[in-house]
């Protein structure tokens, strides 16, 4: 479980309903798995390593951490930090939260301008190693890492060879999902925006945040399910918004002529669907019309991401994992290492292989 599954809390009795469910049934590209599997059965099972995609400077205010932590809460890990540093708990930053069901490497920042630095060979937490301790002129935001790198355990495959045809096609590409964990269980965060966008105060950052974005990815993944049912996944519409692989800035296709394709074809550009927030769809033409029509029933939600200052952006469809390659470790155990950029889902990989 992740601790975004951990820290959703229910809604209060008394509190306005939600007016519809949210399903996360969302289609296979490959179709459903045959074969059964189970992963984070221990915490080695899981390994990611942040990588920051740039280098610190060695010098600033800021005292940087890389952290090996094994069944280990990030948000609690930074407050135990700060204390031992005898900080704010708001002065300790990093990327991202991190899987407490797992072997997870992280970097935290801590602001601690014009002071010794702490020894943090002292530092004392079960499941919690400090390798790295280096200072640099700014504080890791969230969000601020080239991406992951994942070292996964498959275990209990119940079909060798299902696995192993399925490895050779996500190698391809899987859906960009956002991963269930994101939208709590049942799809209960989507259902908490809903309520909030119908006029339930949220006073907590933390909460508001997490639901703005459970309902911003639900409407995405609503787009990518849709496109692979109707067969629209890597065959592109006129007006579809498109995006440059290398540097994520995005326009319209203005025609489908061959050297579009081609384009297409050799991941120079790659198609997206749209995260929702105010101000008009950057789709145009069929496209346009095709996101509008796929979803209806949402309005709600849109109107409420728009209201809460969300600006419209887009998301590739694709996602590619670089560096992908397997091992197996016996007939009913194989271990899958890969590089995903920031933002992205190992379970959406994962989702294509196992049930």
């Amino acid at each position: 479980m992740s601790e975004i599954e951990q820290q959703a809390p229910a809604l209060p009795e008394g509190d306005a309903q939600p007016k519809q469910a949210f399903p996360l049934d969302f289609n296979f590209l490959y179709g459903k798995p045959t074969s059964k599997g189970v992963y984070k059965q221990r915490c080695e099972d899981f390994i990611v390593q942040e990588d920051l995609g740039f280098e610190l400077t060695g010098e600033g205010e800021h005292v940087c951490l890389w952290v090996q932590k094994i069944g280990e809460n990030t948000q609690y890990l930074a407050r135990q930090l700060a204390k031992f540093a005898g900080i704010q708990a708001r002065d300790v930053s990093y990327a991202g939260l991190k899987d407490r069901q797992g072997d997870t490497w992280q970097w935290f920042s801590l602001q601690i301008p014009g002071k010794i630095t702490p020894d943090f060979s002292l530092f004392e937490s079960p499941g919690v190693t400090i390798h790295k301790v280096i200072r640099h002129n700014k504080k890791i935001k969230t969000g601020a890492l080239a991406g992951n790198y994942f070292s996964i355990t498959l275990r209990d495959i119940t079909d060798k060879q299902a696995v192993e045809e399925a490895l050779l096609k996500v190698k391809k590409g899987v859906p960009n999902y956002f991963g269930e964990q994101r939208f709590g269980h049942g799809g209960h965060n989507v259902s908490a925006a809903q309520t909030m966008f119908t006029g339930r105060k949220i006073k907590d950052r933390f909460k508001r945040g997490m639901y703005l974005s459970a309902a911003r990815s639900y409407l995405f993944n609503q787009v990518v399910s849709a496109r692979i049912s109707d067969e629209l996944y890597l065959n592109p519409m006129l007006g579809d918004c498109v995006q440059f692989v290398s540097n994520r800035s995005f326009f319209p296709l203005p025609d489908l002529e061959a050297s579009t394709l081609d384009r297409l074809a050799s991941r120079e550009i790659c198609l997206t669907a749209p995260l929702w927030g105010a101000g008009e769809l950057t789709s145009e033409q069929d496209a346009k019309h095709y996101e509008q029509e796929k979803l209806k029933g949402y309005e709600d939600l849109q109107a409420g991401l728009a209201k809460n200052g969300l600006k419209q952006q887009r998301r590739p469809l694709l996602l590619v994992a670089d560096k992908l390659s397997s091992r197996w470790l016996d007939e009913q155990t194989v271990c899958i290492d890969f590089y995903l950029p920031s933002g992205c889902y190992a379970t959406s990989l994962l989702r294509e292989l196992i049930q």
